[in-house]
């Protein structure tokens, strides 16, 4: 006989209890008995009023922050929403049954303002990595960084030409934000190279398609890990063109350095960190052996003459062209003593001009320096 289910009085009172509601291997309850935001309030307390209407308790922020980091919700306002529904997210938070969720813009609010003039965000970061550290999770000895692209939040149909610069009548938080970092060495000053286009609503970000496919605005957020866990042990947003990968790559080194006595034996990154200028500078001033295939840009597509086609003579420190004729640093007695490390680093060698002018390899010597190679060359000399 087919039962049907009996709609009784609703009860007057309900006992019920997120606490027995929540399972027990719930990925919460796991990251609930490592988090400790003891310490949030004592280091925001100078950037809060001593008057006025109590605020919204910023512990309660960052635990809804962590939520949406571990559960891949990206959305502050979708995030408002499933805090607000979900039994376990409420439980997390400490908000019981009837606790009010802030709205969204209050995130927003506070990103832009507390969070970021207290840099409460690092301090988060940095006391996780030092948990990570202390329970043995961190070997120390090797390190790897890369740099992934995030898209900016700009349309690509309303950049300019990045020559015409920006509008006269530019004037929003994020102009405001790109102007201060002009001479950044992650963002305005990473490389002279006047951007494609400019976005007027995101200056900051830089045209890139370095993905493949349609170009975009993007920055870049570099990350800096620990091989032994992939713990990340540091993170840097640039913008997003390889000098300012770079520059990031070195502040992560010396601020894990600085705040927590590391040191890596080796450094492992593609080829976009191979640079003579970074190698020199891991091995030299670091002491970190790079295991990083070096940047060579020394092909040429114009059917001249490469750096692959020029053999080196270490005894004699002389390059040997395809036709035979050495190139050296200098052809005068004497000049060796004399000579300095020029200013830009890179060594010249240079044929006679009397051989050059009687070789019938001429035409297919290359009339200037390929990209990143400038030194190793046959330039007649004057």
């Amino acid at each position: 006989m087919m039962g049907e289910r009996t709609v009784a009085q609703e009860a007057l009172f309900y006992g019920f209890s997120l606490e027995r509601h929540i399972p027990a291997d719930h990925m919460l309850r796991s990251i609930d008995r490592f988090v400790d935001l003891s310490g949030i309030r004592d280091h925001l307390k100078p950037f809060y009023s001593e008057t006025g209407r109590p605020s919204i308790d910023p512990e309660l922020m960052i635990r809804m922050l962590v939520i949406g980091y571990c559960m891949g919700i990206r959305s502050e306002r979708r995030l408002c929403d499933e805090v607000h529904l979900n039994l376990a997210y409420r439980w997390f938070c400490r908000l019981g049954l009837d606790g009010a969720v802030p709205d969204h813009s209050t995130f927003s609010k506070n990103r832009h303002g507390r969070f970021r003039d207290s840099d409460l965000l690092r301090r988060l970061f940095e006391t996780t990595v030092a948990r990570c550290m202390a329970e043995g999770l961190v070997g120390g000895e090797g390190f790897a960084v890369d740099a992934s692209l995030i898209r900016a939040d700009a349309n690509r149909q309303t950049g300019g030409p990045g020559s015409d610069g920006l509008p006269p009548d530019a004037d929003n938080r994020a102009v405001r934000e790109y102007l201060a970092v002009l001479d950044d060495a992650a963002f305005g000053a990473a490389t002279p190279v006047v951007p494609k286009f400019l976005a007027p609503a995101d200056p900051a970000s830089r045209w890139t398609c370095a993905h493949g496919g349609q170009a975009y605005y993007a920055y870049s957020t570099n990350y800096l890990i620990d091989l032994d866990h992939a713990v990340i042990m540091d993170v840097e947003a640039s913008t997003a063109v390889r000098q300012a990968e770079v520059t990031a790559c070195k502040r992560m080194i010396e601020r894990t350095q600085d705040r927590f006595g590391v040191w890596p034996e080796r450094l492992a990154a593609d080829t976009g960190y191979g640079s003579a200028e970074m190698l020199a500078w891991l091995v030299h001033e670091r002491d970190i052996h790079p295991h990083i295939p070096v940047f060579d840009k020394s092909a040429r597509r114009d059917d001249t003459f490469e750096r692959a086609d020029f053999s080196y003579d270490i005894e004699r420190d002389a390059y040997i062209c395809p036709a035979g004729e050495e190139l050296r640093r200098y052809w005068q007695e004497g000049r060796a003593a004399k000579e300095e490390l020029p200013a830009d680093g890179l060594y010249r060698y240079r044929a006679r001009k009397a051989a050059c002018d009687a070789c019938d390899l001429r035409p297919v010597l290359p009339q200037r320096p390929a990209a990143q190679d400038p030194a190793l060359y046959p330039r007649r000399r004057a």
